[in-house]
């Protein structure tokens, strides 16, 4: 049971359609999946993880440590089922950036993550394309699906996973699926941790270097018919060493997008067992279920009546 990690180099070449085919195995069976050479150079993602790290240090491991000691964490004996250890900051992009209102940041790391926030929509808008063309959809459908009245939600949360004495005890980040659209994660390349949920059992995702890793969110799930399905992942924390990062950003439906399966993954299937939602709807209900399992929110939005517009395919 190998993990899927996908060259894009050839993408507009001869080996297109084995690309493709790898892409289209690896979201029907795995959920998951990293991509190389995907455009976004190497010097660039080494500065993105050098002053990630450095703004941890400098800004936020004290906190963290403050924190965990006024929880009592670092003395726990049984299993915490009620908190993660991390320390983490989210960066809005898209629809409207919030980078520039956070004070801690520095003005170089500012400047890098406005870069590396275009660079990863790039990226997400591509995949999101190459899945259009496995699924036999519309080129730019699910982009169109994921617009809304004012583009997509799009966002990194940026975390630091650091040593942990009880690993077996409190994990680093609870299982869970993300409810969003397409995810695309950097991450240390030294540390592991990230595990996915594969036939009853974790496996872990392979900290590469340089790689982007790609995983199905609830949304996708949704508009795909249950095709392409969001899975359940978490974070171990580490017993020792420097601590793992991990940027990941989210790229997701607008607040008031209708999300809803596409009619003809539908008709393909003869059936449709998904809801129609708004967006902004799903994502209150997440907020208090995220740690629980995904079909009883899919199952609670079926109550919605929700108007349908067409989605645009040009």
């Amino acid at each position: 049971m190998e993990f899927p990690i996908i060259n894009l180099e050839k993408l507009n070449g001869e080996e297109r359609s084995s690309i493709l085919a790898k892409i289209k195995d690896a979201c029907e069976n795995w959920g998951f999946f990293e991509v190389l050479n995907h455009g976004i150079d190497t010097e660039f993602l080494d500065k993105v993880e050098k002053l990630t790290k450095e703004h941890y240090k400098k800004c936020m491991e004290e906190r963290f440590k403050e924190h965990i000691a006024s929880k009592g964490l670092n003395d726990v004996v049984t299993e915490v089922n009620d908190v993660d250890w991390e320390s983490t900051f989210f960066l809005r992009h898209l629809p409207v950036s919030n980078i520039a209102d956070l004070p801690e940041l520095s003005d170089d790391y500012k400047s890098v993550m406005k870069q590396f926030a275009s660079k990863l929509q790039v990226l997400a808008e591509l995949l999101l394309d190459l899945l259009c063309e496995n699924l036999n959809l519309p080129k730019s459908y699910l982009k169109n699906a994921f617009h809304g009245s004012n583009g997509p939600t799009f966002g990194t949360k940026v975390s630091n996973y650091p040593p942990c004495p009880n690993p077996d005890l409190i994990k680093g980040l609870r299982a869970h699926t993300d409810a969003g659209g397409i995810i695309l994660l950097f991450q240390d390349d030294k540390v592991s941790g990230l595990q996915l949920l594969k036939e009853g059992e974790w496996v872990d995702v392979p900290p590469v270097r340089l790689s982007i890793v790609v995983n199905i969110g609830d949304q996708l799930e949704v508009i795909t018919n249950g095709k392409y399905k969001s899975v359940l992942h978490r974070v171990i924390a580490q017993p020792e060493g420097e601590g793992r990062m991990s940027l990941a950003s989210f790229y997701n439906p607008g607040s008031d997008a209708v999300i809803f399966p596409a009619p003809s993954l539908v008709a393909e299937e003869k059936n449709e067992t998904y809801p129609k939602f708004v967006f902004e709807d799903y994502m209150k209900l997440y907020a208090g279920l995220k740690f629980e399992a995904k079909e009883p929110r899919f199952e609670a939005m079926k109550g919605n009546n929700v108007k349908l517009d067409p989605i645009a395919t040009v």
